[in-house]
């Protein structure tokens, strides 16, 4: 196992991350719809398995939250590492978007503690941070709430995942000592969120940062478009679309682990012997043009030119544009489309998807590519609507 250094905090961590969002679940076809069923319960004795065998071959960041598996990744991990806590890290999160008072913060912490059967976690961050959450914590108090627990010991280090444009990302990055940052970075995602330039911009100013979605929820390593095969099998050295995939997120050297969410030993296996070869800068310029023209075939799938740069916003009536266009792009781009139903219903909050767009015409004005965004999205919501 290759390691690198996150950020200011000295820590060494495994450039392959144990991601606890994705656990293998019992009588299921492991579909997205599963995780988020309180009623679809974690295979333990399978996932407790994968999570032994990766600490055994070297992986030693375990990334979970309060949300993960209606609520059972905490404990399952807790379990899976009795005994262990020492060789191990583990990250978890505040549910920021759950909290409606000071004293709720607390009260998450130490249930969390209490999941995962441990003392102190070693990474604390605040969930899903973006424009409103982020507005939400300060008022709340959150981040004298991280003073105090890395105070106290609940929390070795602490630092925020991110779901917003790179403009609030700066200004979040901006306003804390933060240990470190947890992206959605890949190579279709150079400029969405936080990007290459919140990438490279929390690395200088000493933040480790942890990427999340390297394979884009598992789209970018299976159920590949004709197009897009066609050119990985035109590639002179052989690799499957999941180590292309990663070997370019490894390829930067401001990354210092991706996460990845695997289910099965097979999955765990594969991405293990990958990242055996994810070192910084080992892509050639060769293997670079190459992963950039599957980018441009990918994006000459889009249905909706959006390039995600966020001038529609703010919306009036709370309607998050972009997120719209990216969920409706993604259900023409790939195969796999159930996740887009998800996390069109069930993850995005009310206000914001685009069936509460009040027709103003303020976003059109704004749009520098010209879109017909009214227009559009109508379409998103006939199309995602279940």
């Amino acid at each position: 196992m290759l390691y690198r250094k996150l950020g200011k905090t000295g820590c060494q961590v495994s450039v392959l991350g144990f991601g606890c969002m994705r656990l293998p679940i019992k009588n299921s076809n492991q579909s997205a719809a599963d995780r988020f069923d309180p009623n679809k319960f974690i295979d333990e004795e399978k996932a407790i398995q994968l999570i032994h065998y990766a600490r055994a071959q070297g992986i030693n960041y375990f990334d979970t939250a309060y949300v993960y598996h209606s609520g059972k990744s905490e404990p399952l991990l807790g379990k899976a590492v009795k005994g262990y806590r020492e060789e191990i890290l583990i990250a978890t999160k505040l549910p920021a978007w759950m909290v409606k008072g000071p004293e709720d913060i607390d009260k998450f912490i130490d249930e969390q503690l209490q999941r995962l059967d441990t003392g102190y976690v070693d990474f604390y961050l605040l969930h899903g941070l973006g424009r409103q959450t982020w507005v939400k914590m300060k008022e709340l108090g959150a981040l004298r709430f991280l003073d105090k627990i890395l105070g106290d010991g609940r929390a070795r280090f602490v630092g925020f995942s991110y779901h917003d444009d790179v403009r609030v990302f700066k200004e979040i990055v901006d306003a804390y000592d933060w240990a470190l940052c947890q992206i959605q970075y890949n190579y279709l995602d150079r400029s969405y969120q936080a990007g290459r330039e919140g990438l490279e911009y929390a690395a200088s100013k000493g933040l480790g940062v942890v990427i999340m979605e390297p394979l884009r929820g598992g789209r970018l390593a299976e159920h590949i478009p004709e197009k897009v095969q066609t050119i990985w099998d035109s590639a002179p050295e052989k690799r499957s679309p999941a180590e292309w995939a990663l070997r370019w997120v490894w390829n930067h050297p401001e990354v210092a682990t991706a996460l990845s969410g695997m289910n099965s030993m097979p999955q765990l296996q594969e991405n293990l012997k990958i990242a055996g070869e994810g070192r910084a800068n080992s892509l050639s310029s060769k293997d670079l043009a190459l992963i950039d023209q599957v980018t441009e075939t990918y994006q000459k799938m889009l249905a909706i030119d959006c390039t995600a740069c966020s001038y529609c916003l703010p919306c009036p009536q709370g309607v998050n544009i972009p997120h719209n266009f990216r969920l409706y792009n993604d259900h023409h781009m790939f195969r796999n489309q159930e996740i887009n139903f998800i996390l069109y219903n069930r993850m995005t909050a009310p206000e914001q998807r685009a069936s509460n767009c009040a027709e103003c015409g303020e976003c059109e004005e704004r749009c520098p590519q010209h879109i017909k965004i009214m227009e559009e999205l109508k379409k998103v919501h006939s199309t995602l609507l279940r």
